[in-house]
């Protein structure tokens, strides 16, 4: 059976910059384009339709509806606005308005007291907007401006007031793009992939749940050769396939996030299915060593990089050795003897946390060879 072919639709932070680009060319140019286009970081070029929003003297300011493609996203058919305004300093500010969710615990991709803009998205709209600026020979800086007039409704459903994000949506986005998630689409398309590279007589494999595993791996050295494949939340399916295909080893690469749910014994990562994430660590902390204080403050944080930015350096250390080596053991039972096996983890931003003692004899193998 073939897997469902389901449009792909484009993130809010794109959605963002395309706004931002055209209201900083109607800001420049004093008209607001019907269409603008652009170039996603995974590669596609996204063309939206521009809709003009009122706007205050010396203000470009223009909206773009969120296509979500055939994704489940609360976002779909949200009017993203962005307003844009000349600045005395020099580079591009980016803030956020109405309906923009503001940042207020640690552990999140931007500080407390941000905008919910995250580091992906903010590259887009700076680099939309200089583009503009270039284009008409303007120099100075720029002043910019998201709204989501339906962001702070939107917000009720999703995450956002768990993880300490009040007032509205986050702009997000790594790639630009939007993948839809029909689980069982996305399921057969990894599994297809997987035996294509066994088919091909791959010797060696990284699964990586997402975007940040993949960038991770590209970075760490003598695993950035290594072919690839994105397993979204299948992290089981995925070791099964590169188990059944014959794939002698392979490596788990992933934020700290993800990979401590498997390290909790669930093999799908969607938040939908499987939780527990403060709750595993928290109980691995404790086995190693932390008391009822630091529990009970571990079970409070929003996230994993948050927890463990709790723990004192000794104690972090014994926690994700702990963390490490259950890891191993699940993906060695899993994948089963004929497999070299293990897990490199990350922080949800892509700095190395560990390797696991499986990953480790993988790595000091291949670099003696």
């Amino acid at each position: 059976m073939k897997p469902d072919k389901l449009r792909c639709g484009v993130t809010t932070g794109t959605c963002a910059a395309l706004a931002a680009a055209g209201a900083a060319r109607q800001l420049l140019s004093g008209r607001l384009p019907q269409t603008m286009t652009l170039i996603t970081p995974e590669g596609p070029a996204v063309t939206a339709r521009l809709y003009a929003q009122p706007a205050a003297p010396g203000e470009g300011c223009c909206g773009v509806i969120k296509d979500a493609g055939d994704d489940i996203d609360v976002t779909h058919r949200a009017l993203i606005i962005a307003r844009v305004r000349r600045q005395r300093e020099p580079g591009v500010t980016i803030e956020g308005g109405r309906g923009v969710g503001r940042v207020t615990r640690p552990g999140l991709d931007q500080p407390p007291g941000a905008a919910a803009i995250n580091r992906g998205p903010r590259r887009q709209i700076a680099q939309a907007v200089q583009a503009e600026c270039r284009a008409a020979g303007a120099a100075g800086g720029m002043h910019v401006l998201i709204e989501i007039p339906e962001g702070e409704r939107l917000a009720r459903k999703t995450f956002n007031p768990k993880l300490g994000i009040v007032g509205g949506l986050s702009v997000l986005g790594t790639g630009g793009i939007v993948h839809p998630r029909s689980r069982r689409a996305v399921r057969e398309t990894v599994t297809l992939e997987i035996g294509q590279a066994a088919a091909l007589g791959a010797g060696r494999l990284a699964l990586c749940p997402g975007n940040v595993g993949r960038d991770f791996a590209r970075r760490v050295p003598g695993l950035k050769h290594w072919p690839t494949v994105v397993c979204s939340n299948f992290v089981g399916a995925a070791v099964d396939a590169a188990a059944e295909g014959g794939i002698p080893t392979l490596l788990l690469t992933g934020s700290l996030g993800k990979l401590i749910k498997v390290a909790g014994g669930s093999w799908d990562t969607h938040s939908a299915v499987s939780g527990g994430r403060m709750e595993t660590l928290a109980a691995l902390a404790a086995a190693a060593g932390a008391g009822r204080g630091t529990v009970r403050a571990l079970l409070a944080c929003a996230t994993t990089d948050e927890g463990l930015a709790r723990l004192s350096p000794p104690l972090r250390r014994r926690t994700l050795a702990l963390l490490l080596a259950r890891l191993d053991g699940h993906l060695r039972a899993r994948a089963g003897d004929g497999c070299a096996i293990g897990a490199v983890v990350c922080t949800g931003r892509g700095a190395w946390l560990g390797a696991s003692p499986g990953a480790k004899t993988i790595l000091e193998r291949q670099a003696g060879v």
